[in-house]
């Protein structure tokens, strides 16, 4: 396959945390694919010089080929305020934000097949007054869509999760039937559409300890998340559950199951990270484009000292890549 069948975007995250750093270890000869780095071209040539020694950098242009050398693209975004390495500063907030605009609007017109993201500072865009809970719902905003899914993967191990950046105290109130069948179908469409898995079978975590004890412990799963995976049954969906959290993620329990899905953010996360930490993979599901992340935070007290772990950015590149392939290659099947 050519290196100029598909076109990547790869957003370079808060400036002052270690996205720039991790930018340094794209090979862009490693992915066939065009790779091209949304950001401020000096700071990331700067940030990669003092990771790397010199990398060359060459200017993206959407109607000219990628460089034969492998060099990385820059897509120029500029800095509202030079940035001080491991010290945010709200004025280049709306910087972090245009390079998610222009990479998702790349994606929705197809000039980018895949947009991944480097990892952004979420208090510090809210403090510079912009109302951000994170990717997930700020693409979902951008593309017009309402219910967006996160879902995490390290290796043959997939989280989705039916509420993502809540409270815990807000989670059995934002949980009903028709958002967790909302989910499973969005899961199932996917799955086979992005990820090429035909019937996947879809485990389903209950709320409470112990999937609710029959009601002693709490009565979502009764009331809510039976009624919900009983009725996607009954559409011809391959999901089972709920099942206890506890026990959901042992090695029998998983050895049949193509996606867990928790009920929220730390139920299902910490033990996907524990699995895959520096290699797992953010995926956003339920947009009309693909988008794919690393699974970590913007690590400021790294930046800038060489620590950064690049796996799950590559991972990521590599996820949105095959992801790219597998609904190319679905389009093209009668």
């Amino acid at each position: 396959m050519s290196r100029l069948s598909f076109t990547i975007a790869i957003t370079s995250g808060e400036p002052a945390g270690i996205g720039p750093d991790i930018i340094s270890a794209i090979d862009a000869n490693t992915f066939a694919a065009r790779l091209v780095i949304l950001g401020d071209r000096e700071l990331i040539e700067s940030r990669c010089k003092a990771q790397v020694g010199n990398r060359e950098f060459v200017e993206y242009h959407p109607d000219r080929n990628p460089p034969d050398s492998g060099a990385l693209e820059i897509l120029h975004i500029p800095l509202a305020e030079p940035c001080k390495t491991g010290t945010p500063n709200t004025a280049n907030a709306g910087y972090v934000l245009e390079m998610l605009k222009r990479a998702c609007n790349g994606c929705l017109q197809q000039e980018f097949n895949a947009m991944v993201t480097a990892p952004v500072q979420k208090d510090l865009i809210n403090q510079a007054g912009f109302a951000f809970s994170g990717h997930t719902e700020f693409l979902a905003d951008l593309c017009g869509e309402a219910k967006p899914v996160m879902l995490l993967t390290a290796a043959q191990l997939r989280v989705a999760l039916v509420t993502t950046h809540l409270p815990l105290r807000q989670v059995p109130d934002a949980i009903s039937a028709e958002l967790i069948m909302q989910i499973l179908d969005i899961l199932n469409q996917e799955l086979q559409h992005k990820f090429g898995l035909d019937h996947p079978h879809i485990k389903v975590c209950g709320l409470n300890p112990h999937a609710g004890e029959s009601g002693y412990l709490g009565r979502e799963e009764i009331e809510q998340i039976s009624p919900a995976i009983e009725t996607m049954q009954h559409r011809g969906l391959n999901i089972s559950g709920p099942y206890p959290a506890d026990t959901i993620f042992t090695q029998a329990n998983l050895s049949d199951a193509e996606v867990i899905l928790a009920m929220y953010h730390d139920q299902g996360l910490p033990v996907l990270k524990h699995a895959g930490f520096h290699r797992a993979v953010n995926t956003t599901l339920g947009l009309p484009i693909i988008r794919t992340s690393v699974d970590h935070g913007t690590a400021l007290d790294l930046a800038g000292s060489s620590s950064a772990d690049a796996g799950s950015l590559l991972s990521a590149i590599g996820s949105a890549l095959s992801q790219a392939e597998c609904v190319r290659k679905n389009a093209a099947t009668p």
